[in-house]
């Protein structure tokens, strides 16, 4: 996951953590502990499309920002 590129996002689209989880419903401390990747804890799918939702990503900006590592 591309953690840079996701904070780039929510500040351009100007919505901070708290407004993120409030609309996808991902608790704030799931949301650290994905994006710090404790125990390579990243993003489930689900959680993946609602953040893409809630920033308006386009696909290319989702696969960047969490699939980044699976791209050849």
């Amino acid at each position: 996951m591309n953690v840079l590129k996701l904070r780039s996002k929510m500040v351009e689209k100007n919505i901070n953590v708290e407004k993120l989880c409030n609309e996808t419903g991902i608790p704030k401390s799931r949301f650290y502990r994905r994006i710090n990747n404790s125990n390579d804890d990243s993003f489930k799918i689900k959680e993946a499309i609602k953040i893409g939702k809630c920033l308006k990503l386009s696909l290319d900006e989702m696969n960047d920002i969490f699939f980044n590592h699976y791209v050849a």
